[in-house]
Formats: structure tokens, C-alpha cells, sequence
């Protein structure tokens, strides 16, 4: 395994689980200049509300970078030694490249593609999302199907992944 795969965790967990603050203190205890990769969109005032209050609890002392399509790509612009990049998150992230008619699976070989060449120390948050029952409609299907696929791609790049249950990590691999 090289030492920039040794680099990457991925951090599962449902909504409210505290995945997003387990990955917050990972970051902050690398002792890295901490940058932030938010990837959700604002499609309402109670969704821009989290995101402020995310911004709020970060502080100033996190470098936010939004980016709702291109993640590789502003991976690969951020990326730099002496550096962690926190990614929150997959799903939000999904849901995005979905709504434009994107193709996922080039979308997540491209995202799982660049992991390897990454120099910062990478903590990439994602919500599980198939442990419930089968969605009821073709597009909820479709979503819970490629959060699986890129879950585990990212999971075999990752050297460590986390399932956070109320509040609790428990250490998949690593």
C-alpha cells in the first residue's frame, strides 16, 4: 500500500450520527492546515441554515472550499503536503452529479482514480444509506444502488473506515 493511500479514511454513518464531528476532530488532530470540501447545495433556507451553522461551528480556523460537481478536480487543486482535506460529503455530493444527469460511475472511477495521488491527509464523510428497506420509487432505488457501488470503492482505497452510530466509531478497517 502506498503512503498516500495510508492517507485516506472513510467515515460512514446515518443522518445525525456524528460522522461530521468524529471526521472534524480527526482533522484537527492531525495537526495539518485544515481545509473543508463542502459539496451541498443550498436548494432551500433550511438547508442554507445547516450549512451557515456548519460554517459557524468550523470557526476560522478551516479554509472552505464549495464544490457541489468537480470533486476530483478540486481535490487534485487543494491537494498539497502539510495539509488534511475533510470531504462532506458523498451523498451530498451524489445527489448533485444525479439532479444534473450526470454519469455516476465515471464520476465515482475518476473520484476513486485520483485518491492515490493525494498528498494531504484526506477524511472523506459519506451517509450509509442502504441498511434501511427498499425506496419505494426508481430514482430513491437508483441513489441507495450508487451510494453502495462508490462506498466500496472508496472503502478499497481507504486505508482506515468508520461506521459512526450515535456518536459511537466503530473501526471497519484500519
Amino acid at each position: 500500500m502506498s503512503a498516500a493511500l495510508a492517507n485516506t479514511t472513510l467515515i460512514l454513518g446515518g443522518a445525525r450520527s456524528g460522522k461530521s464531528r468524529f471526521a472534524e476532530n480527526l482533522v484537527i488532530s492531525s495537526g495539518l492546515e485544515r481545509h473543508y470540501i463542502a459539496t451541498g447545495r443550498a436548494w432551500d433556507d433550511e438547508m442554507q441554515a445547516r450549512i451557515d451553522q456548519h460554517k459557524d461551528d468550523r470557526g476560522p480556523s478551516w479554509i472552505t472550499h464549495e464544490e457541489p460537481l468537480a470533486l476530483a478536480e478540486r481535490l487534485a487543486a487543494v491537494d498539497g503536503e502539510g495539509r488534511a482535506i475533510l470531504v462532506d460529503c458523498l451523498t451530498l455530493w451524489l445527489t448533485n452529479l444525479m439532479m444534473e444527469g450526470r454519469d455516476i460511475a465515471v464520476q465515482a472511477a475518476a473520484l476513486a482514480a485520483w485518491l492515490p495521488q493525494a498528498k494531504a491527509r484526506l477524511v472523506i464523510v459519506s451517509n450509509e444509506v442502504g441498511l434501511g428497506i427498499v425506496p419505494e420509487n426508481r430514482m430513491a432505488r437508483d441513489f441507495r444502488d450508487h451510494a453502495g457501488r462508490l462506498h466500496q470503492m472508496i472503502a478499497a482505497k481507504a486505508v482506515e473506515v468508520y461506521f459512526i452510530a450515535a456518536g459511537l466509531p466503530l473501526k471497519m478497517k484500519g
